[in-house]
């Protein structure tokens, strides 16, 4: 986030905001399978808020979300379930651990072409002429159809329960990235726009969900309407500069983001004169789509924000902006470790086939780039779990952090 974002953001909100000045808002990054780390954080978060307001019931603890990529589909889940309170943040845990790589994606090849590479690529290439991607993301759509309430979701809005929801997808068509935006009814935020990243309010479906979702060459492109015209979008983790920047536009004032990016993976790639592998070549390419620029953003938001609080009293009151409190989460341990230790869970027909196609490898010299390419794909209750538990070690040794971050009347 920019000094421009926090001066705009302000200036296009009208005054009449000033309820939502103090909204808290949940940021959520894409990673596939790896972003079954933040129901870890978030199921902690529960257990840390339950024991210091033993008293009473806590409320959702956010009146704001937004996600990308998977992170775009569990704010959403969540965002259809806040009317339980804070009992909705534990239930996104248990929806994960319900989770099967077959209820995310389908890869229909026989078992005798999977082991050979020239049969393999043949039989991959009938799949990508059937579904216009190497993967079959139907079961995914079924899925959320059936885990996510979009009436539930307009309610929460209509009630009041949350102020807005935002979900990012990147347009394949213009190569802009939009945000798109839903808002309770007396909400004062309108769209927004920058020459690559804009805003567009409307109601948010399943297809914007498969939208943000939809890998680059794993998942097939979703059509959604902009601008009064069709546009086809992949993931919205591609060309994502400033992830912040939708929550502060919404009139965020405190910013929790869990991210699941991967600091640690230049370790564990072994350093080789050899040529690239399929495998080294599609694990870069998938952390190139998940460039997580979070961490970039934060410390961004950090430095305006100190440089606010620094202003004379008399100056910030006249400002028509505020400072914004942003906590972040990241992973504290390689995700690829973590992964490589549960690559044999994956699918027999997915594994078996980026096997025969050299593109995944267990082998010495290329177990970093086996892990890096598993870990979007393993939506499997072992590698589920973990990143779950990881979530929740990582959260509780932040409790004080987090305990001040949601203790009423904490400044920004």
């Amino acid at each position: 986030m920019s000094l421009d974002t926090v001066i705009t953001s302000s200036l296009l909100t009208p005054p009449q905001a000033t309820a939502h000045r103090d909204s808290t808002a949940l940021v959520l990054m894409g990673g596939g399978a790896r972003t079954a780390y933040q129901a870890g954080v978030l199921k902690a978060l529960t257990a840390m808020l339950r024991h210091d307001t033993p008293e009473r019931a806590p409320p959702f603890p956010f009146q704001l979300m937004v996600g990308t990529s998977a992170g775009a589909l569990n704010v959403t889940y969540l965002a259809s379930q806040a009317h339980n309170g804070l009992d909705a943040l534990p239930k996104l845990a248990d929806f994960w651990q319900t989770l099967r790589s077959e209820h995310v994606y389908r890869l229909d090849t026989p078992m005798w072409a999977r082991t050979n590479k020239l049969v393999a690529g043949w039989a991959l290439s009938r799949q990508v002429q059937r579904h216009r991607a190497l993967l079959d993301s139907d079961p995914l759509v079924h899925t959320l159809h059936n885990a996510i309430s979009v009436s539930q979701l307009e309610a929460n809005l209509a009630q009041g329960v949350l102020a807005g929801v935002a979900v990012t997808a990147s347009s394949y068509s213009t190569g802009v990235h939009w945000t798109f935006c839903q808002t309770s009814p007396d909400h004062p935020s309108r769209p927004w726009g920058r020459p690559d990243r804009r805003a567009d309010m409307q109601p948010i479906t399943i297809e914007h969900l498969m939208a943000s979702s939809a890998i680059p060459f794993l998942f097939r492109a979703v059509p959604l309407w902009v601008n009064g015209r069709k546009e086809f979008f992949g993931d919205g983790s591609m060309r994502q500069s400033s992830p912040l920047s939708p929550a502060i536009h919404l009139g965020a004032r405190k910013v929790l983001a869990i991210g699941v990016g991967q600091p640690q993976r230049a370790g564990l790639v072994r350093q080789s004169e050899d040529e690239p592998t399929a495998g080294t070549i599609a694990g870069h390419a998938m952390a190139s789509v998940f460039n997580d620029t979070l961490q970039t953003d934060v410390e961004q938001a950090q430095r305006v924000s100190r440089t606010l609080r620094s202003l004379p009293s008399r100056l910030t009151e006249a400002l028509p902006y505020r400072p914004v409190e942003v906590l972040s989460i990241q992973p504290s341990e390689s995700m690829d470790e973590l992964a490589l230790r549960h690559v044999g869970a994956l699918p027999a027909s997915t594994r078996d086939m980026l096997v025969g196609l050299g593109a995944l490898s267990t082998t010495k010299g290329s177990v970093g780039s086996a892990a890096a390419l598993a870990s979007y794909l393993l939506f499997e209750p072992p590698f589920v779990r973990a990143l779950i538990g990881m979530g929740e070690f990582d959260a509780h040794a932040r409790r004080d952090e987090l305990l001040a971050f949601f203790r009423p009347g904490a400044a920004c």
